[in-house]
């Protein structure tokens, strides 16, 4: 006797939107996959606050576009919705600000890999931000390291020296120097020592 055929359920972004709030998780769905985090830790969000604010100096000097932080919603088809921890966006007008229009896709995805998400970043997240054409970065605490993913890489820059980025439209390149970034994350908590760019 064989096995039933069962159907997993696939998960579009209106059945995510449509969940009860939960603050104890974050859900996501990647091509109809649901996703289930839980909130991210001290370390995490540490993380998250320095690169995010390392880079929102950068974007805004250069004119990009954005630094946006999680919960922020990339819609990539009805049944993609991912919420990375930092993005850089284009800039946008009051049409998004008012609400009238959904706010774009970023140019830029920032995941902190996490015991309970390195999984699903590494494997449906990453390669998602990728076939849209979004490079992605995963800050890597455990290997003190930086992955940094171009769309079209089929292997990461490792980045444990200097990321160096250079986006289109900037006039000079974006550094971060990992290991001070890293000592700022890991170690304990000294305004003065190392800033960040």
């Amino acid at each position: 006797m064989g096995m039933p055929n069962v159907q997993e359920r696939r998960w579009s972004v209106e059945d995510v939107w449509a969940l009860p709030e939960d603050p104890a998780r974050r859900y996501e769905t990647v091509d109809g996959e649901l996703l289930v985090s839980p909130m991210p830790r001290f370390v995490h969000q540490r993380a998250v606050t320095k690169i995010g604010g390392a880079l929102m100096g950068y974007v805004e000097a250069q004119r990009l576009g954005e630094v946006m932080f999680s919960p922020y919603d990339v819609v990539l088809d009805p049944f993609t919705l991912m919420q990375p921890d930092v993005v850089v966006i284009h800039p946008v007008g009051l049409d998004v600000v008012r609400g009238e229009v959904p706010p774009p896709a970023p140019f830029l995805a920032v995941e902190v890999l996490s015991p309970s998400t390195v999984r699903s970043d590494r494997l449906r997240k990453r390669p998602r931000y990728q076939r849209a054409g979004i490079e992605c970065w995963l800050v890597d605490l455990e290997s003190e390291l930086i992955e940094r993913w171009t769309p079209d890489a089929d292997r990461p820059e490792i980045c444990a020296g200097t990321l160096v980025w250079h986006p289109t439209g900037a006039g000079s390149a974006f550094g971060l120097e990992v290991p001070i970034f890293m000592r700022q994350v890991l170690g304990p908590p000294n305004l003065l020592a190392d800033p960040l760019p």
